[in-house]
Formats: structure tokens, C-alpha cells, sequence
């Protein structure tokens, strides 16, 4: 890789590698050596830009839920259109694709990169903390606007659609579930909170 590559380019790079060994070899495989050799360029380009694996590691958790804010906005967004069920399915499928889920059982697997993490995430597994705080967020809007009873925990609803799609997806590396059973998961969860012509 040219010396004078920019930075965000850089680091763009590397955490591209970084998904693709993560999914093709699993968590074990992730050391600097191979990243750098994923990515082509030399072991130094990383250090350059992170002070050790660790860090880089921690950036790319963070590179991750930082895309979390484009699918938050969009999912509150589409509160009172729709179904919930449906709006559920589509922002599971989106949240749990290959590479979100590896990255879960990386963070899982570390940890020093947990550590590294606790100060954005103080409590919880980062990622899926966050992506459950984005479904805390639009169950209360589709509660305000009346589509899901009022007595509702949303809390509890929401930790247990994380849960039952991380499992889910996590019992299928590598691949997708088909959106059905996102959407199965979705109508169990929230079937008995839902006011009449809100599924």
C-alpha cells in the first residue's frame, strides 16, 4: 500500500480485511499478521494507525455500531407505517447479517477488546446493547402512537428480539436466515402487545 494512502482509506482498508478473514476463518484467526496480509499492505500500515491489535479491533466495534445510526433513524421513522411485525423483520435481517453477527462473537471472545469497549458500552455486549436501545426506541414510538398497548415492556420486548435473532443468526455462520424466520421471531415477540391491525 502507498505511504501516502489517506488515513480514513487506511483504516477502511483494514477494517474490510479485518470482516473478511473474521468470516471466512472465525475470531482465532484475526491477528494483525493476517489483516495486513488480507488487505496487502505491510504489518507496519497497521501500527501507523492503532496503537496495538487491540485498538484496532476496538475501532472496528465501533465502525460497526456507529452504522447502527442510519438503521435506528430509519426504523423510528417507520413507526405507524406499515405493520410492526413487518417493520421488525426488515430491521432484524438488516442488523444480523454475517458479518454483524461474527463481529458479536468476536467481542464475545476477547476479552481485552471487551475492556476496551467498556467506556461506550459500560454495561451488556457492545453491539447488540446498541441495537437494542435502536429497538427500545421504535417499540416506544409505535407505544405513543398507539399500535402497541400502553402497559407494554418495551424493554423486555426489545432484549427479547435481540436475543432470539442473535441466536438465530449465530446458529447459521456465515450465512443469512431466510427473512421468515425473522419474521416468526418478530410475531411471537410482540403478539400479544400489539392493538388490532398493528401485525
Amino acid at each position: 500500500m502507498p505511504t501516502g494512502v489517506a488515513l480514513r482509506d487506511a483504516r477502511e482498508q483494514l477494517f474490510d480485511a479485518a470482516e473478511r478473514v473474521l468470516l471466512r476463518e472465525g475470531p482465532n484467526a484475526l491477528t494483525s499478521r493476517a489483516v495486513t496480509t488480507e488487505a496487502g499492505c505491510a504489518k507496519g500500515v497497521l501500527h501507523r494507525h492503532f496503537t496495538d491489535f487491540d485498538a484496532f479491533l476496538a475501532e472496528l466495534v465501533l465502525d460497526r455500531i456507529g452504522r447502527l445510526g442510519a438503521q435506528s433513524a430509519a426504523l423510528r421513522d417507520a413507526a405507524g407505517t406499515g405493520t410492526v411485525a413487518g417493520n421488525l423483520t426488515g430491521a432484524l435481517a438488516d442488523l444480523f447479517g454475517p458479518v454483524a453477527v461474527a463481529i458479536v462473537g468476536l467481542v464475545i471472545s476477547r476479552d481485552a477488546l471487551r475492556a476496551r469497549l467498556r467506556p461506550t458500552t459500560p454495561a451488556g455486549i457492545p453491539l447488540l446493547t446498541e441495537a437494542t436501545a435502536m429497538f427500545v426506541s421504535y417499540l416506544t414510538a409505535e407505544r405513543e402512537l398507539g399500535r402497541i398497548t400502553p402497559d407494554a415492556d418495551i424493554d423486555t420486548l426489545a432484549r427479547t428480539l435481540i436475543g432470539a435473532a442473535h441466536l438465530l443468526a449465530a446458529g447459521q455462520p456465515g450465512t443469512a436466515p431466510e427473512t421468515e424466520a425473522y419474521h416468526r421471531v418478530a410475531n411471537t415477540v410482540i403478539t400479544g402487545v400489539l392493538h388490532h391491525g398493528a401485525a
